[in-house]
């Protein structure tokens, strides 16, 4: 009887969560379907995946296609923005120049976590069809469910000033100094428009404009490389050998932070839906994880190439010297071109070139990102230029304000790029815990729910990395909090954050779930015995 209350409770939970089979859309229906639920992609938007080999029936899964692997690329590149913002090389700047290449190793590690996080949230979204907000939406109460959705903002509105801000300071060094930040910013935002108008024109056209972007920060920072020729063999000992000083650790805390960004989590599993493949048939499910796992794999490689270039220019120009603790990304072109010079074309405007790439591309992925975090938690169904609009005012508004408060104090920038990494580590827990959540229930996603040895691994990453986090907050917080109020001001808010992680844990069942799965199969048997005696 027990047992039958389970089950029926688990048929009710997978009702609540998954969309019915009679209320899954057909070919006539699509259309009607998506007015009445917001829909990460519209079907005529999606691209078709054309069989080139006939795989026997729906039971097996398709032989590989190269082919067929090139129309799955593209959302793992998207994802792989997040990786390369400016937020990002400024701590491998500053990792380079404090560190030297002892973090390399690190950076490594780092960049495989983030891709074992962004195919769990792939895999959410293949297997269900539905992207990490809406499932969020239907999984948690709704108090819960807003405060995930106004972490979630926060996080973006921080990621993207520190984007847009980046992309102002490129356009400034490209300017000669005749543009002022405030007017980088107003820029940075127009041309976010523009490229999001050739979304218009199919999700190939956009991806084709991130694929520019992305060859030229790697032809950008590969030809700064090749310029300062950094060594060889200090770069090979920082790769295969682990080091980790006091000296260092704050830049080791860094890289790893800036890996896993709340934003992109929620984003790559609403861009594997822009192609067709029906959650329905097992095998084009698996397919289609198989194909976005060597995409998304290529993808952080070359995001991680990239990482490490600007890690080592700034290791081999700027290590063990007087500036290594002062170099932030406002005067790094500057301390570049006083060291190197430059030859063909000085070194300040290749750097001005991979930082605006940097710029654009993010602010454009954390625009798509917002919509589908807005649409997703609050179900809205206004026309994508109403969203795009929305999520673009929330950070451009804020942006201005730090454009005009801080355009003439570098120093003042960097602390206020110090604390919007605070606020990213800060929504880290909020992003994870209900992707692992989901990720491992089978009332969510079937037989593509992941197993023990995965969930452990996964939970154990994300303990690392919100831990890892926790002692950047804790570091911040003690040489930053002065004042009574300030201090009591903080604790309490660190206690109701922290009551909130410790619910979102419990609602996740982890301890009882991959942790007993070994005992709970041992016992099965017993009670099967006891029974029929």
């Amino acid at each position: 009887m027990e047992n039958d209350v389970k089950v029926d409770q688990k048929v009710e939970e997978a009702d609540r969560l998954l969309p019915h089979s009679n209320s899954l859309p057909s070919n006539s229906d699509e259309e009607e379907f998506e007015s009445d639920s917001e829909a990460a992609f519209e079907s005529r938007d999606k691209i078709i995946i054309v069989d080139f080999e006939s795989a026997d029936g729906d039971a097996t899964t398709p032989p590989f296609s190269w082919r067929k692997l090139w129309l799955f690329t593209g959302p793992g590149f998207l994802m792989s923005i997040a990786f390369l913002d400016p937020g990002n090389l400024e701590g491998d700047l500053q990792a380079g120049a404090i560190a030297g290449y002892s973090l390399l190793w690190l950076l490594m590690w780092a960049t495989a976590m983030g891709l074992l996080i962004q195919m769990l949230s792939a895999r959410v979204g293949v297997a269900t069809g539905r992207h990490l907000a809406e499932l969020c939406r239907d999984e948690y109460p709704t108090w819960a469910r807003y405060v995930l959705w106004s972490m979630a903002e926060l996080a973006l509105i921080g990621a993207d000033i520190q984007e847009v801000i980046g992309s102002a300071i490129a356009i400034q060094i490209l300017s000669r100094g005749v543009l002022p930040l405030w007017a980088g910013v107003v820029i940075t935002a127009s041309d976010c428009f523009l490229f999001l108008f050739l979304e218009n024109y199919g999700v190939r056209k956009l991806e084709a404009v991130f694929a520019v972007l992305i060859a030229t920060m790697g032809l950008s920072f590969a030809w700064m490389f090749g310029e300062t020729k950094p060594s060889g063999k200090e770069l090979m000992i920082g790769i295969l050998l682990p080091r980790l000083s006091s000296k260092t650790i704050r830049q080791a805390v860094g890289v790893v932070g800036c890996v896993i960004m709340p934003h992109n989590v929620f984003l790559h599993s609403a861009l594997v839906q822009s192609r067709k493949i029906d959650p329905k048939k097992k095998s084009r499910v698996q397919e289609a994880l198989n194909y976005y796992l060597i995409e998304s794999s290529v993808a952080l490689f070359i995001s991680f190439m990239i990482n490490l270039f600007v890690t080592t220019v700034f290791a081999k120009g700027f290590h063990g010297t007087e500036k290594a603790n002062n170099i932030g990304l406002v005067n790094a072109g500057q301390y570049l071109q006083e060291k190197f010079g430059g030859g063909l074309l000085p070194i300040l405007y290749i750097w001005g070139i991979g930082l605006l790439a940097a710029g654009q591309s993010s602010t454009i992925t954390g625009t798509y990102a917002g919509q589908f975090i807005m649409g997703g938690f609050l179900n809205l169904r206004l026309k994508k230029w109403m969203r795009a609009v929305i999520t673009r005012s929330c950070a451009i508004v804020p942006t201005m304000i730090v454009a005009i408060v801080f355009n003439t104090s570098e120093a003042s920038l960097d602390v206020l790029n110090e604390w919007l990494n605070v606020l990213q580590s800060v929504q880290i827990p909020f992003a994870l815990l209900p992707l692992l959540t989901l990720v491992s229930k089978e009332e969510v996603m079937g037989d593509f729910k992941i197993g023990p040895i995965l969930q452990r691994i996964a939970w154990t990453v994300a303990a690392l990395v919100m831990i890892i986090n926790g002692y950047l907050l804790l570091d911040f917080f003690v040489s930053e909090v002065d004042g009574f109020m300030f201090g009591v001001t903080v604790c309490v808010w660190t206690t109701a954050y922290a009551a909130f992680i410790v619910y979102l844990i419990s609602h996740s069942n982890f301890l009882t779930s991959p942790w007993s799965s070994s005992s709970t199969s041992i016992e099965l048997p017993k009670r099967v015995t006891v029974s029929n005696s």
